[in-house]
Order: structure tokens, then sequence, then C-alpha cells
């Protein structure tokens, strides 16, 4: 099914201010919120729309992208919608505390943020990469229990073990952490030592990235269960991965269509030649330029572009030929070009010499 335009999704106009937008989202959240809404999927599915197109018009990058190509502009950027209420939870934390008093729902620990920098033809054809992060990982003395060894946490009585609290706004009924455990669910008499009770400590990780081939400047990754542990036995979040891609000397990229240049003589030009140039798949191909060949006209090879990030084929490769004008020319060079511009029908003056030149210089 086609996805709505966002604009129309938030029932608001093209040059909307940004209050404007977050007052239209605050209304359609309250809403089609799911915890007002318990197994109604129509308003769930409403409600994720409502996010989306909020994420998307609220970040001046992403909006200007989704203004000038739509949702399929998007995707370039890494951006594929939410998938579910998890995700939809952590971009909005703060839509949400505006909206419920505070106290979203903290199901995980820290998303954490990488900037991965790589070449044109490794975004080209994809790479493996190990990263080293620091992040919060298991304590193990106390095996992430946050306990002294040889004791146990015991069950918070305010929650009664849930790590949730049921508060009551309106017509809202709104689950957030239990403010004595903190979400935990259990109480912690006798903490461990290294980890001061947390069951997490600092830690250095080895992450190995899998960049898919076909991803362009500025496209986002996602990694789950690779962010920091959260504390008290809450499980991990997510890691994001931000790739940055380094220009290439002869290539450009359009999309999926990569772009080089070549230059050409003039008789080359006028009568055509067999010539190779390179791929991005370190290789030669051979291409024929007809006779009377144009500066600035293009040759175009099939599928021999970027290789699409979802496998659908790869783009083209199109080089713009460009016809020289020799700046030096030999005496037999100059005699032959005379010759022709008689044949023409256009002779050719020879540069004018003496004072008239001086002056023009």
């Amino acid at each position: 099914m086609a996805k709505r335009d966002y604009y129309e999704v938030l029932g608001v106009s093209r040059s909307a201010s940004e209050a404007e937008l977050k007052k239209a989202y605050r209304k359609l959240a309250m809403q089609h919120h799911p915890d007002k809404n318990p197994g109604d999927h129509t308003a769930e599915e409403k409600f994720k729309e409502a996010s989306e197109a909020y994420d998307v018009l609220k970040d001046p990058k992403k909006k200007q992208v989704y203004d000038q190509f739509g949702h399929e502009g998007l995707k370039g950027q890494g951006f594929n919608g939410f998938q579910g209420f998890d995700d939809i939870s952590s971009a909005f934390g703060d839509i949400f505390g505006d909206f419920f008093g505070g106290g979203g729902r903290q199901r995980t620990g820290n998303d954490l943020r990488l900037d991965v920098s790589i070449s044109f033809l490794d975004a080209a054809f994809g790479i493996h990469k190990d990263v080293e992060i620091s992040k919060y990982e298991d304590c193990k003395k106390c095996s992430g229990s946050g306990a002294k060894e040889g004791t146990s946490p015991n069950v918070c009585h305010t929650c009664r073990g849930t790590g949730q609290v049921i508060r009551s706004q309106g017509f809202f009924q709104m689950s957030t952490p239990c403010p004595k455990c903190h979400g935990a669910g259990q109480i912690i008499t006798d903490p461990c030592k290294p980890c001061r009770g947390e069951g997490r400590v600092l830690q250095k990780k080895k992450v190995n990235v899998n960049i898919p081939a076909g991803v362009d400047d500025g496209s986002r990754l996602r990694l789950r269960g690779e962010g920091e542990k959260g504390p008290h036995g809450l499980p991990p979040g997510d890691l994001y991965v931000f790739v940055h891609v380094s220009p290439h000397e002869y290539f450009q990229r359009d999309g999926y269509d990569v772009y080089s240049r070549l230059n050409i003589t003039f008789s080359q030009a006028a009568l055509g030649a067999e010539i190779e140039v390179p791929t991005i798949d370190d290789q030669t191909k051979v291409i024929s330029i007809p006779a009377g060949t144009q500066s600035g006209e293009t040759h175009r090879i099939a599928g021999a572009g970027i290789q699409n990030v979802r496998g659908y084929g790869r783009g083209d490769q199109i080089i713009q030929l460009i016809v020289e004008t020799p700046k030096k020319l030999n005496k037999r060079q100059k005699e032959l070009l005379h010759e022709l511009a008689e044949i023409d029908g256009n002779p050719v003056k020879e540069p004018l010499k003496g004072f008239f030149q001086r002056l023009i210089h």
C-alpha cells in the first residue's frame, strides 16, 4: 500500500511551522496512542503513521529531501519508517514527556551513535569493518545482577517486581517506570562494588559492522542490541552507524548511476574510435565512439553502476565525452588543418601580427 503524503497525514500545509507540526502531531498521538486504544490495530497504524510523518518533517534535512524527492528520496537516506512502538518511543521521548507528564517508558539501555568513513568503492561493493566502541556491558563480577557476590536482589514491593506502575491522567492510563526501583523490579540492598549496584560497567568492545553494497553518503544503519546495556538488568539499546563516503577522483555518483568524463581528440571525435575506459569493477571496457561525436555527448554502459542497496540490480555508468582542442601544433598538423579548412570552404587566416597583435596583448 502506497504511503500517504506526510503533510496530509498531519493535516498541515507544506509551509507549517515547527510549532504547528508539533501541535498537529500531539493531537493525533493523543487520539491514536496504543495505551488509549488497546488491541486496536487501526489506531496503532495511524499512530505509527503520524509519528513517522512528524519524525521527517521536524528534521530540516529530512524535510528538505522529502519536499524535493518524496518518499523515494528518504530511502536513499537510510530511513524506512518505524517498525514498532519501541522505535517511536525512542525517537519521541521528549514529545511523550510533554504529552504525558514525563516518565516515558525506558525499556532498554541507551542507543549509541558511531560515525564510519569508507571509500567510494567500499560504498559501491560493501565492506565489513571492525570498529571499537566504549559502552556499558554486564558486570562480570556480579553477572549483571548488581548485587554483591553471594547475595541476591529483593523484589520491589512498590511495583511487585514488574518494574512498572500504573498512573491515571484524565482518561489515560499510563504505565511508567517504578520510582522506587527505577524499572528494575528489584531492590539491591548490598550492591556489587565494581559496578556500584548498576550491574554494568564501561568497557571497550569490538563490533563488526556489515556495510551493504550500495550505501550512500549519510546512510544510517541500525544494529539492534549493540547499544549500551541498561541499568538494573535492562536489555541493551541499539547502535546507529552513520556512513560517510569519501569522493572518488574519477567517478561521481547520482543515485545508483556512476558518472565519469573521458577526454578524446578531435580526430577521434571526427572519425570515430574504439577506446578503453575504466569501470568501478577495477576493469576496463571498450566503448565505440561514433564518427562525428560532439563534445558533451554521453555514452552509457548498462549495469556498470552502483548496486541497489536492496539488491534490485545495478545502475549504469554514464561517460561524458569531452573533445579536447590541441594547444600546440607542429608544422605538419597545422598544414593538415589548413587543408581541411580549405576543403570545408572555411579557410583560416593566420593570426594578426605586428602592431595590432601588440595592442591585443
